[in-house]
């Protein structure tokens, strides 16, 4: 059968088998798949490819840049959870009107960072909210970036201020390193965590400076975890996406 790259529709004959090796789907809806490639080809195809490990595919800066608002609706009409990773971070009316349109695209999650401070950070939550309920897409979840995971250490002082701030604002989450769950769940017990930096054991870290393995992250308390070049770089990254997430338990 020939399949047409751009099509957002898998075959009805492929749906449904499921891939050796696939995870729960409990363990699935809590995997996010990082696309940084700067082709929307490249994106969906790889997107279809590993549907049955990862419930939910990042639209990062590289993809959003070169395709972009039809980076996102082409994943979410795949049937996949869209984390919209822009880390919006401008004045607020700036920031309240472009969540509101990547609401109304599909987002489900949308990251801004939290250092923009609580007026920006509730101008794009009430944004990325009326926008989703502009399309009658389900409630999404604004998402506060606190540390990147490239910084070698976090201010526990930074960290809880940033946490503040977002909870001030209404975020749904946050976005953390895997160490720093405890500090983000103690002041936020309800709120989603998402956790970048995810590896196997002795896996390289690259540009990540706090990293974890997927059963540590899960262990501490990560609602989603974010995982990208251990699976998308690999020669087969079905294969890869089998080995790193077999396994996990929740």
């Amino acid at each position: 059968m020939t399949i047409d790259a751009t099509s957002t529709e898998a075959p009805p004959d492929e749906a449904t088998v499921p891939e050796p090796g696939a995870v729960p789907e409990a363990v699935r809806q809590r995997l996010a798949l990082v696309l940084d490639v700067d082709d929307l080809v490249v994106a969906v195809r790889l997107a279809r490819e590993l549907q049955p490990w990862f419930g939910t595919v990042k639209v990062g800066l590289e993809l959003y840049s070169a395709a972009g608002p039809d980076a996102i609706t082409s994943l979410h009409d795949l049937g996949l959870d869209v984390f919209c990773d822009l880390k919006l971070h401008d004045i607020p009316t700036t920031v309240g009107r472009a969540a509101r349109v990547l609401g109304s695209l599909g987002a489900r999650y949308l990251t801004i960072h939290a250092a923009g401070a609580v007026p920006m950070l509730r101008a794009g939550a009430e944004g990325l909210r009326e926008g989703a309920a502009s399309a009658e897409l389900p409630a999404p979840i604004p998402l506060a970036v606190t540390v990147l995971t490239s910084d070698a250490e976090a201010s526990s002082h930074t960290l809880q201020q940033r946490v503040t701030a977002g909870l001030d604002a209404g975020c749904g989450g946050f976005v953390c390193a895997v160490p720093d769950i405890p500090i983000v769940r103690e002041i936020a017990p309800a709120a989603c965590i998402v956790t970048p930096g995810i590896r196997a054991e002795g896996a390289p870290v690259d540009d990540q400076a706090r990293v974890a393995t997927p059963q540590a992250a899960l262990d501490a308390g990560s609602d989603l975890l974010v995982i990208g070049r251990a699976v998308t770089r690999a020669d087969d990254p079905a294969a890869a996406a089998a080995t790193l997430l077999s396994g996990l338990t929740i």
